[in-house]
């Protein structure tokens, strides 16, 4: 998109800089000519992969730290032009049964990153990534900015906390921040070896390795999804657009689809598999959303943002990504 020359020479902080939205930002920065530093701490369960950035290994500077540490956080953020706030406990399962943890990284740990700006670099400009499970089941859809937020699990607690503590920062000490709630991302370098983080990453797994995909409910739920670069622009977008200070935004797909869809698609761009419809998980059904697609439109309208992948293409990229590399993935 226009405008993303300005991040040449630029000094970048990535949190969860090795998951599957750090890395692949990273690579586009670096790409763009910024200097950039990583952030993650690689514990098992969040995604953090240094093969994910195997294509710049040399061209970024890593640090194995947690967001977690204020010390860590007020070195890192110094002379940084952009933070682009990625990490996060994401499973919505695990902030069921581990609460606690899921407060620790998704609203403490973002009061620890917001002071550590505002006393040691309170010029940077920060993109935080949130989530459209902030809404909870829709009242009706497409999902807009306007809907109430009633988040049916922790981990939506947590991140509307940390959104807040965002907008928060921006109000009273005159931060750059903007938030960006984001839908189903998909796409090369997500998570694929263990069930914490969507279904997107299951589906593909169990079709890589030949097992039954297994649907919960009726198959019926309708998704949006973003393949992962559309989401990466929307990301750098957000950081050079003044006009975002201080706001909150949806990111959605143009192709709402039911998961019994979806699978089939990914079936036939496979070649093969074979699918089930199974009952809700009692632990699941009790956090399920139903039907959701967001309204993207308040975005789109102040920077030209849109999703330009078809989800068709964006699958087809994300096998080829995983047939070439997919041991990296399943270990």
């Amino acid at each position: 998109m226009p405008g993303f020359e300005s991040y040449h020479g630029k000094h970048i902080l990535i949190t969860g800089g090795l998951g599957f939205i750090g890395s692949n930002l990273a690579i586009r920065l670096v790409e763009l000519g910024a200097d950039v530093t990583l952030v993650d701490s690689m514990i098992p369960a969040y995604g953090g992969n240094v093969f994910n950035i195997a294509p710049i290994k040399s061209q970024v500077r890593v640090n194995f730290s947690d967001v977690r540490d204020p010390y860590s956080m007020e070195y890192l953020v110094k002379d940084q032009d952009f933070l682009f706030n990625l990490a996060g406990q994401v499973s919505h399962i695990d902030s069921m049964t581990d609460p606690l943890t899921d407060l620790d990284i998704n609203a403490r740990a973002q009061v620890f990153i917001l002071e550590a700006c505002r006393k040691f670099n309170p010029s940077a400009r920060i993109i935080f990534a949130s989530t459209r499970q902030v809404y909870g089941k829709p009242q009706y859809l497409p999902v807009d900015e306007r809907h109430p937020l009633h988040p049916v699990d922790v981990n939506g607690i947590n991140t509307v906390a940390g959104e807040w503590y965002h907008t928060l920062y921006h109000d009273v000490y005159d931060l750059f921040t903007v938030s960006l709630r984001l839908t189903n991302t998909y796409g090369p370098r997500q998570l694929l070896k263990h069930n914490r983080q969507g279904f997107i990453g299951v589906f593909v797994r169990q079709l890589l390795t030949g097992e039954t995909i297994r649907i919960f409910g009726d198959g019926l739920q309708i998704r949006d999804m973003n393949y992962v670069d559309d989401v990466v622009d929307a990301l750098l977008v957000a950081g050079i657009k003044d006009e975002c200070c201080g706001e909150v935004f949806n990111l959605g797909g143009n192709e709402p689809i039911n998961l019994l869809n979806l699978v089939e698609l990914l079936i036939e761009l496979r070649g093969s598999g074979t699918f089930e419809i199974v009952p809700f998980p009692p632990e699941k059904k009790r956090i399920d959303i139903g039907d959701y697609y967001g309204d993207y439109r308040k975005f789109s309208q102040l920077t030209g943002w849109t999703p330009n992948t078809p989800l068709r293409e964006g699958f087809a990229k994300m096998f080829w990504y995983y047939q070439e590399c997919l041991e990296h993935y399943l270990a």
